[in-house]
């Protein structure tokens, strides 16, 4: 005889729901994962046995990251982190580098720090604008004999020593002949850029992404997530070559992972590899079958296209051209595209046509003008309702591209963390004021009905869903100043953001998003209500836990 399931009741000072037809409450009862009621603490305390642990503090429905790479996370945080901003991790704080000669001299530290002088020292964050030029040359100078291997802040670059190159054995014979990849290499620099390190990553990931470092790089990054606040994140692009996808089932898929861990087929992988646009749905359908179940798991009929290169290497294809530091046409500088517009378009619409949700990297305004083009033609062609196609990072625009991503039908997931983390030095190197201040137009967006969520894309932004929500609320910068006052939005628009806009943009609203009966009970715990402090304090409230699927998970 089947048994019912224990009902608890979990009471709060509020309970923040997200969901529009119960927005304010004290209590939700709970049964076997799922949220039965949601109401008055006095109305549900009959439903079964009463839990007042955060009685005094508030339940928010569970924040959502709606964009992050887990293996970028585990392996650029587990590196020697040199970057533009403070990284808070579980364990230990790196402060930021503000200078060419501070970001050298953190180097040539740790490089002697390390006991063995032929152990590789691998680096993430650097970025030129803060800490000078850097090349082969100026590595060598910090040592000729360990083997560095330096990771550029938006992970779209790789610079090496000579140790390096040569310790992997890499010759001008093993870079040429690759196409536009052989573009994008400069082995005189020890330079790797965008597709160009498809030439490289082969004999680096080896080391790199070894078993050992995966391995604590995925726990760090478990309790890093939880430490904010995460239910549940979504890798957009699964890149099976490089990916660990059993240590995914281990680590992210463990009983003590308090959340849940889906995926995107991607379909730059299947570009690369010379597959035939008419062979990539079928190839899609068999990588979802081969993991469409459980904590980790790839998402159906959903796919990641690629348009420009990385904002945080200014390799976003723009309109205008790039400007020098005297504000002048930068005539030596352009974007690149990480599918050639051809590929792009051709692997766009047998997507389109066979029904798949398309999610699109896309950041410079060229670039925009390419998705939008595109989903324009399929639309023409093939007349879609619903579609959801997904304008991700969302960088550069203009106004009227706002109003044609509406008529499309299509929505926006943007990071929010680019005018904040980037505006003051775009201004005076590469966009100037106006382009830089007006990246990420959330509250343009906003104003024309389409739905809004925010992502981390960790690394390039921290993981942290209050913190996201602070940027799209405030935009401050390093400086202190506002970039673009009229783009800033509510903080009820963006904790929707972070919530449930993030779980439509899966279409996974019927299960995730909101404290609505029915849905999975996943919670985060806040000690202050976001609309009550101060928006400047918004990333500030502690985040005590979180509670997933009914069972609680205290941070600490």
């Amino acid at each position: 005889m089947a048994t019912t399931p224990t009902t608890t009741v979990f009471t709060a000072r509020r309970v923040l729901t997200m969901d529009p037809d119960v927005e304010d409450a004290t209590a939700v009862a709970v049964a076997d994962g799922r949220i039965t009621a949601v109401g008055d603490a006095d109305d549900l305390r009959s439903l079964g046995a009463v839990d007042d642990t955060f009685a005094d503090v508030v339940i928010c429905a569970g924040l959502i990251d709606q964009h992050l790479h887990p293996v970028l996370g585990a392996t650029t945080l587990m590196t020697e982190v040199i970057a533009i901003e403070d990284w808070r991790l579980p364990t230990k704080t790196y402060p930021a580098a503000h200078s060419s000669a501070e970001y050298r001299h953190r180097l040539s530290v740790a490089a002697q720090q390390l006991s063995d002088p032929h152990e590789w020292l691998f680096s993430w964050g650097y970025h030129q604008l803060w800490h000078g030029p850097l090349n082969r040359g100026t590595l060598d100078a910090i040592s000729t004999t360990r083997p560095i291997a330096v990771w550029q802040r938006s992970c779209h670059e790789w610079y090496l020593n000579s140790a390096a190159i040569d310790r992997l054995g890499i010759t001008a014979a093993d870079l040429a002949g690759g196409g536009t990849a052989s573009t994008m290499v400069n082995l005189a620099d020890g330079h790797w850029w965008e597709t160009g390190m498809n030439l490289l990553l082969p004999k680096l990931s080896p080391l790199f992404m070894s078993h050992d470092r995966l391995t604590a790089g995925l726990r760090q990054l478990v309790a890093y997530l939880h430490r904010n606040g995460v239910t549940a994140i979504n890798e957009p692009g699964i890149m099976w070559s490089l990916e660990p996808w059993s240590l995914y089932q281990d680590i992210l898929g463990s009983d003590e992972t308090p959340f849940t861990s889906t995926f995107l087929v991607d379909a730059r992988s299947q570009a690369d590899a010379g597959m035939d646009p008419a062979d990539a749905v079928a190839d899609a359908q068999r990588q979802v079958e081969h993991a469409s179940s459980g904590k980790v798991r790839l998402l159906p009929r959903q796919v990641k296209l690629f348009a420009d290169g990385a904002i945080i290497s200014q390799l976003m294809q723009m309109r205008d051209p790039y400007l020098d530091e005297s504000g002048h046409p930068d005539l030596c500088h352009h974007g690149e595209w990480m599918m050639q517009p051809d590929a792009f378009r051709a692997f766009a619409k047998v997507y389109w046509n066979a029904d798949w949700q398309l999610h699109i990297h896309v950041n410079g305004d060229a670039g925009l003008d390419l998705v939008l083009d595109t989903i324009a033609e399929c639309m023409a062609a093939h007349p879609r309702t619903d579609h959801r196609t997904v304008i991700v990072h969302f960088a550069n625009s203009t106004e009227a591209q706002v109003d044609r991503i509406a008529e499309l039908g299509c929505i926006v997931s943007a990071n929010s963390y680019y005018p904040v983390g980037f505006a003051d030095q775009y201004t005076a190197h590469g966009l100037g004021a106006e382009r830089a201040d007006n990246m990420v137009r959330a509250a343009s967006v906003l104003s024309r009905g389409i739905p809004l969520s925010l992502h981390s894309d960790l690394p390039m932004g921290p993981a942290a869903p209050l913190t996201l929500a602070w940027c799209a609320v405030n935009r401050r910068t390093a400086s202190g100043r506002i970039a673009a006052p009229d783009q800033r939005i509510s903080v009820h628009d963006a904790l929707r953001a972070v919530t449930i806009e993030a779980a439509y943009s899966w279409r996974l609203e019927h299960e995730l998003g909101s404290i609505t009966p029915g849905k999975l009970a996943n919670f985060t715990i806040l000690a202050d209500d976001p609309f009550a402090v101060d928006p400047l304090r918004l990333d500030q409230i502690p985040v005590l836990g979180t509670v997933y699927q009914g069972r609680w998970f205290p941070s600490g």
